[in-house]
């Protein structure tokens, strides 16, 4: 069959990482602006997707090929390296979590949960991949206490 008459699939908005082929989460200028550094971040555009995936060395990629490694950062980012904070709007780590698992009680978790419904979150613009970190954190607070001792 001829090519020409096979239609192309239309982009349903999910694109995955060139280098692990994860399934990336879009971002937009002001998280692209806030985490990768000048000179690379001239080839980006306005929008562009996250790979989460912590051994991946793609921080952000977009669909013409492109993509922004974890070294042309401005700064370390959770989860490609697990010593920054998860939570960069209060600086909220995988440490907090692991004392609130040690404490049998889900504390600063709480804490953190009353601080990300307000107006000092700016998830959009200071997390790597644009999104509140809430649901990653419970996720990794359910799994370490699932975990056997």
């Amino acid at each position: 069959m001829n090519k020409a008459f096979v239609r192309e699939p239309e982009f349903n908005g999910r694109a995955y990482c060139p280098r692990c082929e994860s399934l990336g989460t879009p971002v937009g200028e002001a998280t692209l602006d806030r985490h990768v550094q000048e000179q690379p971040r001239s080839r980006m555009g306005d929008s562009a997707w996250f790979c989460d995936f912590p051994r991946c060395d793609v921080a952000y990629f977009n669909l013409f090929e492109q993509f922004v490694t974890v070294d042309e950062l401005q700064r370390a980012v959770y989860p490609k390296d697990a010593a920054a904070p998860i939570c960069v709007c209060f600086g909220f780590t995988t440490e907090d979590i692991d004392a609130d698992v040690r404490a049998a009680a889900p504390s600063r978790i709480r804490e953190l949960l009353a601080k990300s419904k307000s107006s000092e979150a700016q998830c959009a613009a200071l997390a790597a991949d644009g999104r509140c970190c809430m649901r990653e954190i419970q996720r990794l607070y359910m799994k370490r206490i699932a975990e056997p001792e």
